[in-house]
Order: C-alpha cells, then structure tokens, then sequence
C-alpha cells in the first residue's frame, strides 16, 4: 500500500491583526468549494504542532495525502503597530508619505506598477479628506456660535467638532480599511525598508521552527509567503540557506509567494538586507520557488519578478518562476462580477477556489500529491511578466 504523500506548510501572512483561525477557516470554506469543483477529498483536524495549524487529510489527483498547515505568527507585531489613535496615525501620515517622496521610492514604484501604488495612496487621500470635512465642520460650528453670540466658546465647540468628525472616521475604518492600510505602510516606511528588531527576532524563531519541520522528514516543505508575508518568506529562506543547506535525501523545500508586494520595502533606502537575500536566493540551489500573482490584483506588483526589479537579477538568476494567477481565465464572469472591486477580496483570491482552475490551485498545491517542483516541471514564465531594474541596488 502506497504511504500518504507527507507535506508540512509554513504559512507567512501580510500584514494582518486579525487572529489566525481566520485563515483554517478560509482554507475548510475555499478548500470544500475547491473539492466539489476539481474532485478533490478534502478533511480538516487538529494538527500536533506547537503553533496554530490543522491537518488537511486529502485524496487528490489518485493518491492520499497528508498536510499540516502551520501559520507563522506576527499578528502581535502588527497589533502592537497599529495602537496609534487618531493623531498618531495622521503623524504616520505625513512622515510616510515624505519616506516615499523624498528618497524617490515612489517615483520608481510609478515606473514599475501604478495599480498598487494607486491603492497606496488611497488610504492618504481619505485621511485628508476626514481632515478636511472635520476642519470644515469644525469651522463652520465655531461661525454659528459666534453668529449666535456665544463667543468664548466659539473655540471649544468647532474643536469638539472637528474631533468628532474625525473619531467618525476611525469607527468606519472596518469599511473604508484607511487605517489599517495607512498602519500597514508606515510599518514598512518607519525603518526605510529595514526590519525593525521584533520582526527579526520572529524571523529568527521561524528559522528555528522550520529547522525541526525538515528534521521531522516530510516528503515536502513548502514556505508559503502571502502580501508582506512574501518578502519575509525570502529573507527566512535566504537565511537558512545560507547557514545550513538541504541534506541528500532529506525532504525537498519549495517557495510559494503569492501576490507580492516587495517593492513597497526593497526600494526603500535601508532595504539592503531584503535586496541581498532576494539576490541571494535568486540564485540558490536546493530550492523551487514559484511566484504568483494576477493583474487583476490592483494590491500587488502583478508579474513583477521580485528579484530582477529590485535589482538582483542577471547572470546566474534562476528563480522565481513568475506565472500568472490570471483571474479573467480562471474565474467565470459570475464570480469575477461578485469580487469586482472588492480589492481585499482580490487580493486574497490566490488562497480561495477558482471555478475555472488551470495550473494554479492553491489546494492541489498544498494538499496533492506532487512537490511544487514536479507540478510546474517544465512550466515556462508568464510572457508578460517585468524584469526590468527599476529598484536597482544603490
């Protein structure tokens, strides 16, 4: 009797309070959508792991399969970013937005995708705009207590005022997301593309627990790095590489990245480390690194290959193979009707089911029988993809 194949994720998120149930909740949605599509089996139990992670026991493609999903907790970093309050997120505001000015980042994010840098924006032009109704209504209640002969107190009620507007604003952040991504950018900004030394210390307990996922022999070990969480799957790889490469016959590791962001931190100034190790592992032996994105993604750099933009690649550069998620072929017009501008719905369809799957299908990937290497064996590049230097190394 053939053995289950043995398959152990580690699965980096972007940058997201939220806690992780919410990904094995979106994997046992997406994934039972996924099965009744492409004819999977899948089953969801607890997984013996000392993080957060389940089991997803599967029969796909002819055989059975075995995966332990492992999500690689930060959300108390991003947490712990994002305890601004109001006047703290507009001082984000406008020191982020001089990083990006003034050191020319943003000027060649535009040379390269305006989609996302376009989504960057946003969340600083609807700050300004909750600034100005809120000064405005500030201005406009102070004149009618004036008008109204109240004088001395024509300052505290247009202060109070223009308060209000703003604390508004917070409270419908779950809708209009401008806190949340103004935090998410000036995370990145505050160290200039360097990773502060919390962030570092994680990096370095996730090299640690990805020593004793290899050490406990599965057939594979696939790092999957989502968003943000893209760029740190590069620099965790990169640095176990470095220090203990793959041993003959032991399991084989594989490098998923999905709609990266990277040149929102590679460009930036003090951004060395993250161009070195995305050179580095560019080149590295031991390794199939594949890297998704989609067009249709306005959040991401779609078809950029992360190493050649930030100025790694050249001779010798073997890695990723940038492929497309290409939602207009791989959803119907139904479902691309119902997450049409929704750009964080978009932004996480690469984790979802697609009703019209080709080479891409996140469950297969992670819960089939096949290495990442075997399933896209022969696979060429997207023909559209971009690997000119525009964030070359300084």
């Amino acid at each position: 009797m053939t053995p289950p194949f043995r398959r152990h994720v580690l699965y980096l998120p972007g940058f997201d309070p939220i806690p992780p149930r919410r990904y094995r909740e979106l994997y046992r949605r997406e994934g039972a959508d996924q099965a009744a599509i492409s004819g999977h089996r899948l089953r969801i139990t607890k997984a013996q792991a000392p993080g957060f992670a389940w089991t997803v026991h599967g029969q796909v493609e002819g055989r059975d399969t075995r995966t332990v999903i492992e999500v690689a907790l930060w959300s108390d970093i991003v947490q712990a970013s994002m305890r601004q309050g109001i006047a703290g997120t507009f001082a984000q505001l406008a020191r982020t937005s001089w990083t990006y000015i003034a050191t020319g980042t943003l000027t060649r994010l535009m040379r390269l995708r305006r989609g996302p840098v376009i989504a960057a924006l946003y969340p600083i032009v609807v700050l300004l705009v909750q600034l100005l109704l809120a000064l405005l209504a500030g201005g406009m209640v102070a004149w009618g207590v004036v008008a109204l002969g109240g004088g001395w107190l024509a300052l505290p009620a247009g202060l109070a005022a223009l308060w209000g507007v703003l604390v508004l604003g917070q409270r419908l952040d779950h809708r209009l997301f401008a806190y949340y991504l103004m935090h998410d950018y000036a995370f990145t900004a505050r160290h200039r593309g360097g990773y502060p030394p919390a962030l570092e210390d994680r990096l370095t307990q996730f090299r640690a627990r990805l020593r004793d996922i290899l050490d406990d022999g599965p057939d594979e070990v696939l790092v999957v790095g989502h968003s943000s969480g893209a760029y740190l799957a590069v620099s965790l790889l990169a640095d176990l590489l470095r220090e203990d490469p793959p041993r003959p016959g032991g399991p084989t590791l594989s490098l998923l990245t999905l709609g990266h962001v990277v040149p929102m931190a590679a460009f930036l100034p003090d951004a060395g480390r993250l161009r070195d190790d995305l050179a580095w592992l560019g080149r590295a032996e031991g390794i199939f690194w594949l890297d998704v994105t989609a067009p249709g993604d306005a959040c991401c750099f779609a078809l950029c290959d992360p190493v050649a933009v930030c100025g790694g690649g050249g001779e010798g550069q073997k890695w990723p193979l940038v492929i497309s998620a290409a939602y207009t072929q791989t959803l119907s017009p139904e479902r691309q009707k119902a997450i049409k501008n929704r750009w964080f719905r978009l932004h996480f369809q690469y984790l979802c089911a697609f009703d019209r799957p080709g080479d891409y299908d996140y469950f297969a990937i992670t819960a089939g029988p096949q290495t990442l290497a075997q399933r896209f064996a022969g696979r060429k590049p997207s023909p559209a993809r971009i690997t000119r230097a525009v964030g070359a190394r300084p």
